[in-house]
């Protein structure tokens, strides 16, 4: 931004007195207000951009009582699913005039969550999305009494009425469908961490799907979503390979289980067939491309700002369904 010659930034007034109107009528044009006039919005926009002048976010929410700001409250921005909900809820919210203020916290830490709220509400957040797996973290904002829209990319189960989230369950089960058409019965299942409620789900998906095929299964095998446990993981199981295939609980425990499987001297999938979940950029390309569960992120970042912020279809469900995307880790058992 410009200066003038004593250093100060230039002001809502001085671009009301070269655009020769008041510093309401300025006011107004940033606030979008219909009642300007085309030819004196224009005039003062040509101000703005000569003296490169844009708005304090924070003095304009004291006078609009708004911070056009979304909250993100979240406990696992390093993993792919919630990084990439963090980026379409960013694209989503600037699509509307909206930025997005994001907060990590400790979810093994109650005072971190009453903390990282304190931190998000103190900046006037129009709306919170809590994009925190972890149960005890969507109980915790369940019992607060916030005063603001929120949203929880999670089940509807753990905190019914703000829930928007893709159907875990059924993804598990189209994953576990797949394996079983393809004519394996021996399938075991490498599921994520304890209290993360996506892990819960698709374990749920998976002996769901086994039961209603009425196909036996064996006690879900709990890791911890990297590509080094699903490594150790299938090293211990190829010891006595009593199975054929394996539904991953993500992409990143798949690719250390076809590690595994290669360094045992077998080939995936002809002696193993391996499913992944969250379709991550690299799935395409590791050897050979991953089979695995989409979820579209960029639709979930869509429809939690809609619901936050209105104007959303009314008729969009709360839970979105996710896609099977079949690539050549799977294949009929031999």
């Amino acid at each position: 931004m410009s200066e003038d010659a004593a250093g100060r930034r230039p002001s809502i007034r001085d671009v009301a007195r070269l655009a020769g109107v008041s510093h309401q009528t300025v006011s107004r044009v940033l606030n979008n207000h219909p009642s300007i006039r085309d030819e004196t919005r224009d005039r003062i926009l040509a101000v703005m951009a000569e003296l490169d002048y844009s708005p304090n976010r924070a003095a304009r929410a004291l006078v609009t009582s708004r911070s056009h700001t979304i909250g993100v409250l979240t406990s696992s921005a390093t993993q792919y699913g919630p990084a990439s909900s963090i980026a379409a809820i960013e694209a989503a919210a600037r699509d509307r005039g909206y930025w997005v203020s994001t907060a990590n916290i400790d979810a093994a830490d109650p005072g971190s969550i009453q903390a990282g709220l304190a931190h998000l509400v103190a900046q006037a957040v129009e709306g919170l999305v809590v994009i925190a797996p972890q149960v005890r973290v969507i109980r915790a904002i369940a019992a607060q009494a916030l005063s603001i829209p929120y949203v929880t990319l999670q089940s509807a189960e753990v905190d019914p009425g703000h829930a928007l989230s893709v159907d875990q369950i059924a993804g598990a089960r189209l994953a576990t469908r797949h394996l079983i058409e393809l004519g394996h019965r021996s399938i075991y299942h490498l599921t994520g961490p304890q209290d993360w409620i996506e892990a819960e789900a698709r374990m749920r998906g998976f002996l769901e799907e086994m039961g209603a095929w009425d196909i036996p299964t064996t006690a879900p095998v709990l890791g911890d979503w990297t590509a080094e446990f699903g490594y150790y993981a299938g090293r211990e199981l190829l010891r006595v390979r009593d199975f054929t295939a394996i539904f991953s609980s993500n992409d990143q425990m798949a690719l250390g289980l076809l590690h595994a499987v290669r360094d045992e001297g077998l080939d995936c999938p002809r002696d193993i067939s391996i499913v992944g979940f969250d379709d991550i950029p690299e799935a395409a390309h590791f050897w050979p491309p991953l089979t695995t569960v989409r979820q579209d992120f960029a639709d979930l970042g869509r429809r939690c700002v809609d619901l936050l912020l209105g104007a959303g279809d009314d008729a969009e469900p709360p839970v979105l369904m996710p896609e099977l995307v079949v690539r050549a880790s799977t294949a009929r058992r031999r």
